[in-house]
């Protein structure tokens, strides 16, 4: 039996899932659907390959970025656009930048922004809701004169009558 089209991912997909670069993954892995079940197992019981990859790299960037603790946009602004090793990310941790300092305090600071909002919204949900009394309508200080209406002869004298 076959596994279904919608059990089936493209090798860009499952290397993403997998938090590895696409082209250091071995060919018949690069060349080959890979259905769920498989991508279950690799997670599992990860082959040498594998595990060889997550520990020595290249990384993509979404890794990258996440052990120099920045964003994927900080990166791009302090000029990395080429995937890194494990021993490449440890050189650059160990004697960081100026863009990597600055890039990590804005990160840092975005993190603890997300937090704050993010408590906000609990504690709004979290809140009992009040309903509100409908608003009594107040009547205006001054009221616009009544229009007067012409009387009719007068009116019938403009018009000539």
């Amino acid at each position: 039996m076959s596994p279904k089209k919608s059990q089936v991912m493209k090798p860009a997909t499952a290397a993403l899932k997998l938090d590895v670069y696409l082209p250091a993954t071995p060919q018949e892995f690069q060349d080959g659907m890979v259905s769920r079940e498989e991508l279950d197992e690799l997670q599992r019981n990860p082959p040498q390959w594998l595990a060889d990859l997550r520990k020595d790299g290249p990384h993509p960037r979404n890794v990258v970025a996440a052990r120099l603790r920045v964003s994927n946009s900080g990166l791009a602004r302090g000029g990395i656009t080429d995937p890194l090793t494990t021993a490449q990310i440890a050189a650059l941790a160990a004697d960081p930048p100026e863009w990597l300092v600055k890039e990590r305090e804005i990160h840092a600071e975005n993190k603890r922004e997300e937090r704050r909002l993010q408590a906000a919204r609990e504690e709004a949900a979290a809140a009992p809701v009040q309903q509100k009394a409908p608003a009594k309508k107040v009547a205006s200080a001054k009221k616009p004169a009544p229009r007067k209406a012409a009387p009719r002869k007068a009116a019938a004298a403009r018009r000539g009558r």
